[in-house]
Parts: structure tokens; sequence; C-alpha cells
């Protein structure tokens, strides 16, 4: 009697233990798979590329991008797009940064805030604007902050100048700080805008002689812009430093040979003059 119940017994908790293990099985394959949300991605915000010091204007090489995680961008950092790049091209920095720092609202003074241009400009300089074209403002590729050389061309007028001397070129002014490109300096308007290709106006820092100058080249002639180099030429090691002469004025004769004389006038002569006591002196032409 007691065997058979012990064998009851046993029967029944192996029918439990298969029950539960059913049980158990179902609930395992019933149970919904846990959703992992997959991290945002990074998002681009504008860095500086390089040090770049307080009261330059910001140029397209100081600018670029680098990913950074949502929940880690600074609040007001400048997104990497082309509204963005826009936005800072131009700008004058309040702080000196380091490489690789974020451009934020409080860093930077854009053309068209108020208090902009007397920011910008150093003490005892002048901002001044000239025309420009397509051609003479180098078809939109000078930004602020570039430096540039002013080159003025000019008519003669005088019937008694000979044919090659009366077209002249000459640079008015060397290394000059761009300050404004077109309407930046005033409406903080992108190049171009409003219609028409290239530069339109170019907003120049200079000295208060150097903007009487530009004046009066302006009345005289064309005044045309070249880029200048960023950085000063490297002298090799043992060289002499090489001190560049003063630009001479180029005539129409240098450039085109058909317009210097030809003929038996063209020949070079040379004069001596020979004195003789009190009187007049007598001239001798070879």
């Amino acid at each position: 009697m007691l065997v058979r119940v012990v064998l009851v017994l046993l029967v029944g908790l192996g029918l439990l233990g298969l029950v539960g293990a059913f049980l158990l099985s179902q609930q395992q394959q019933t149970a919904p798979t846990p959703v992992v949300n997959a991290p945002p991605p990074p998002a681009h915000v504008l860095v500086t590329a390089r040090t770049v010091r307080a009261g330059a204007l910001i140029v397209p090489e100081d600018m670029e991008s680098s990913a950074i995680e949502e929940d880690k961008i600074p609040p007001g950092a400048i997104r990497d797009t082309p509204e963005g790049r826009q936005q800072l091209r131009g700008a004058m920095l309040r702080r000196s940064l380091g490489a690789a720092e974020p451009f934020l609202p409080g860093d930077f003074l854009s053309p068209g805030d108020r208090g902009f241009l007397a920011a910008v400009l150093e003490p005892g300089m002048r901002a001044i604007t000239i025309g420009v074209d397509a051609v003479t403002g180098t078809a939109g590729l000078i930004w602020p902050g570039d430096r540039v050389d002013l080159l003025l061309t000019q008519s003669i007028e005088g019937a008694d100048l000979p044919p090659d001397h009366r077209v002249a070129g000459e640079t008015l002014m060397e290394d000059v700080r761009v300050i404004a490109v077109d309407q930046q300096l005033v409406q903080g308007a992108q190049a171009g805008a409003g219609g028409g290709a290239g530069n339109r106006t170019i907003t120049l820092e200079v000295s208060p002689v150097d903007a009487e100058r530009i004046e009066v080249g302006a009345r005289l002639g064309r005044l045309s812009l070249t880029v200048h180099p960023a950085a000063p030429v490297a002298v090799a090691a043992g060289e002499p430093a090489v001190t560049p002469e003063s630009p001479q004025p180029v005539f129409a004769g240098d450039v085109s040979a058909a317009l210097r004389p030809r003929g038996p006038s063209s020949k070079a002569t040379t004069s001596v003059k020979v004195f003789r006591g009190a009187g007049d002196p007598v001239e001798y032409k070879f």
C-alpha cells in the first residue's frame, strides 16, 4: 500500500513538472522581443580648421565640418549647411579660437550687424567702397578677409604723346584688406544677390591718404583687383632677402610691339652739349 502511494506521488510530480516545462516554453515563445532603438546619427557642425585670432574676418579656409553626437552639441553651434557657411563667411571674430573649436553666436559679429564696420576697422583706418564688375572683381572669387592689390588702368590724352604712351597701367596700392563684398556690409546679403554675376562692390580698409588716392584713381581710369598671397614668399636658407622694388607704370608700348615707333625716328640718339666760354652751349646729336 505504501509503495503504491509513493508511485502515485512520483507520477503526479512528474506530470506537474512536464506541465510546468510546457507552460514555461510557451511563455518564452510568446514573450515580445524588446526593441532596441539605434542611436541617432551624429550631426555635423562647423568648427575652426586652424587657430583664428580675434578681430580676423572668417574666410572659407577657417571652417571645417566636425561630427558631434546630438546630445553633446553646444547650444547655438552652427550646423554645416550652405546657409551656415554663408553666415560665417566674412564675419569678425570677437575672441580668438583654437583649432577644432565650434563657432558659437557670441563668438562673432556678422556683416550687417550694428557696429560691424566700426569693430572691423583698425584704429586710424578708413573704409572705402569701389565699384567692380565680373572681370575687375575677379569673377566673384574675392571674400571678406582676403588681401588684394589695387590696379589702375587709364588712357592718357595728348596730341604730343606717342601712341605707345597713351595707355598706362600701374599698381595703385598693395596688400589691402577686403572687409566687405557687395551688400554684406549693409544687409548681410549673399554675394551676387539681386541679380548679376560676380561682385559689384568691394569695401577696402585703407588709410585716409590712400582713400583720397583711390577716389582720384577712380576718376582717372578703371580700377581692378588682384588677389594678394596670404603669406609672404619663403626665402631659402642662406639666400639674402629680396626687397621688392616700387612698381613702375606699364605703358602700351611695353605690352604691344605694334605700338612702338618704327623707322628712322625710332633710332636712339645721343646728344652732347658743348660749352665755350660765356656763350650759349652748342648741342651736337649723334
